[in-house]
């Protein structure tokens, strides 16, 4: 669906996009995350044909962005950081001229248009100007002129900044659906939300790709992999855990009154945990394994650290 090629854009000797390839098949979702000034925004824009890129190629359903730019941009809706629309014009106004641009007319218009304000529930603010709404209305409507045409390729940078969350679970859940049959890139700085929606997580920094995995095999990547966190009424025994085989240490969190008991890289200790709160009768107030932290493992990464 998508193939990006040692793309690379230089501004007056900044490199913003460093040598990027890439292949992202039918059905992905693929969640772009990097540190502000990483060249998230870059790469949609040169794969979106808004920015010509310094060298490399890509190419959208098999046609080049650069020599067959209109053909490629046809197969795909674009929703830009800010969701910057006509703001003096209403709703449904903006819609119909979205259509209109996109060679729908009489009923076929219509009904795009329909569907658009229906699967963003825009009914309630359809006839009012753009500028006199919120600012997670405003990006709803901007994600509704990027599914108008039903593309095959959705581009979506930053799909739920300024949305509640009631709003943000909505737009996952629709995000989620068109998936089903669509390939869809979003550029986000939530880590929630590549944990929530993306089957692939892409992290770059100055322009570089650190790592392209699954948010799952992200997480491994953390020192809290399979840690496990202990809660207790009373004291607990922290020298106790910390000599279960397996254990690499145990941090001590005062506020919480509670123990995180970190795993060795591929060990599993919940099953030695969980029997020694049972002999010892510990009574538990929580006893939580985690998966790993994400936000630590970006950290680590965009920092230069191992991880």
């Amino acid at each position: 669906m998508i193939e990006i090629s040692k793309l690379t854009k230089r501004f007056s000797g900044h490199i913003a996009v460093d040598d990027l390839s890439l292949h992202i098949g039918p059905g992905e979702i693929l969640g772009v995350l990097g540190p502000n000034g990483a060249g998230k925004s870059t790469t949609m824009k040169m794969l979106t044909g808004f920015l010509a890129p310094t060298s490399g190629t890509a190419s959208i359903l098999g046609f080049d962005i650069r020599k067959q730019r209109l053909l490629a941009q046809r197969q795909m809706g674009y929703l830009p950081e800010g969701a910057p629309c006509y703001d003096g014009m209403r709703v449904q106004s903006f819609l119909e001229f979205i259509a209109s641009i996109r060679g729908y007319r009489g009923a076929e218009k219509r009904e795009r248009v329909d569907r658009a304000i229906d699967l963003l529930e825009l009914g309630g603010v359809y006839r009012q100007p753009i500028e006199a709404l919120s600012k997670g209305f405003t990006r709803r409507v901007g994600l509704a002129q990027a599914i108008l045409h039903d593309p095959k390729v959705l581009i979506l940078d930053e799909p739920t900044d300024g949305l509640d969350p009631n709003q943000k679970h909505q737009v996952r859940e629709l995000i989620q659906g068109l998936g089903r049959d669509k390939t869809v890139i979003i550029s986000t700085h939530i880590l929630e939300e590549v944990s929530a929606i993306c089957q692939r997580a892409l992290i770059i920094s100055n322009g570089r790709v650190l790592a392209d995995e699954s948010p799952a095999e992200l997480q491994s990547r953390s020192r809290y992999h399979q840690a496990v966190t202990v809660q207790a009424d009373g004291p607990l025994d922290l020298l106790a855990l910390a000599v279960l085989p397996g254990v690499a240490g145990v941090e001590e969190n005062r506020e919480e009154q509670s123990l995180t008991v970190l795993a060795r890289p591929g060990a599993v200790i919940f099953p030695q945990i969980n029997a020694l709160v049972a002999a010892r009768g510990w009574r538990l107030n929580r006893l939580e394994l985690e998966q790993g932290r994400l936000d630590e493992v970006f950290r680590s990464l965009t920092r230069g650290e191992t991880a």
